[in-house]
């Protein structure tokens, strides 16, 4: 099991874990954690929340669409679930779409999110409705005004395939020096692409290849500090054009 190859692995089959320290599944394949060891949770709320200006941005918006790269166990999106319904008003729509080649399995996804109580609501909700073999896009809305995308397989096809007007990236794939092409050139180009102006992205990355294919994609980056003693994190916003 630790010599599996992630190109060996078809795209949106789910891939082999290990679990450890009770509930953090590692993937093998990728020789990486799913999030990060002191508190994925806080981390998705500094990261991905707080670097994208949300909850403030959700103010006045009468929909607003998330894109992520890497839905892994779902804790971005159960968290940020969580955050939209403290903060949305009668009428707004989230629209959260991820982009996953290894989907995990339902009882994968509940044990993993089952560390925080915090999010009990929302991991009920999302293993709940979640399929048995996803794959496809898999299409949830889990209440009136949250609805839920996850295109399995190459984020690049995926992104390319997906429409305009996304106001908010989570850049969450496998480190990059695990997992490359979830942060190449191409695919950052792509992402900024299927932006809506003034749209913005963060990552827990600040590798000097992923912050200068960010910049070549056409984002205006900025470094900001890390979560949990890492020294930087990256966000920026989609750059205007003459």
């Amino acid at each position: 099991m630790r010599d599996v190859n992630p190109d060996q692995i078809g795209a949106g089959a789910p891939q082999p874990l290990e679990w450890r320290d009770g509930d953090m599944p590692y993937s093998i394949a990728f020789g990486d954690h799913f999030y990060c060891q002191t508190d994925g949770r806080l981390e998705c709320g500094h990261v991905f929340l707080a670097g994208n200006g949300l909850p403030e941005r959700w103010k006045g918006r009468r929909d607003f669409v998330i894109g992520e790269l890497g839905f892994g166990t779902g804790l971005n999106f159960a968290e940020t679930w969580r955050q939209w319904k403290l903060h949305r008003a009668a009428g707004q729509q989230l629209h959260f779409i991820s982009f996953e080649l290894h989907p995990m399995r339902r009882e994968e996804i509940g044990r993993a999110l089952s560390h925080w109580p915090e999010i009990d609501a929302e991991r009920e909700a999302l293993t709940a409705a979640w399929p048995l073999l996803p794959a496809g896009t898999v299409a949830l809305d889990l209440d009136d005004q949250t609805r839920l995308s996850v295109v399995c397989g190459a984020a690049l096809d995926g992104v390319a395939a997906a429409d305009t007007g996304f106001d908010a990236w989570y850049l969450d794939g496998f480190a990059p020096s695990r997992n490359c092409d979830m942060w190449s050139e191409e695919l950052m180009r792509c992402v900024n692409e299927k932006t809506a102006a003034g749209g913005t992205f963060a990552t827990y990355a600040a590798a000097g290849f992923v912050r200068r294919n960010l910049i070549a994609a056409g984002f205006a980056v900025e470094r900001r500090k890390g979560f949990a003693g890492k020294r930087e994190m990256l966000c920026g916003i989609k750059a205007l054009t003459e």
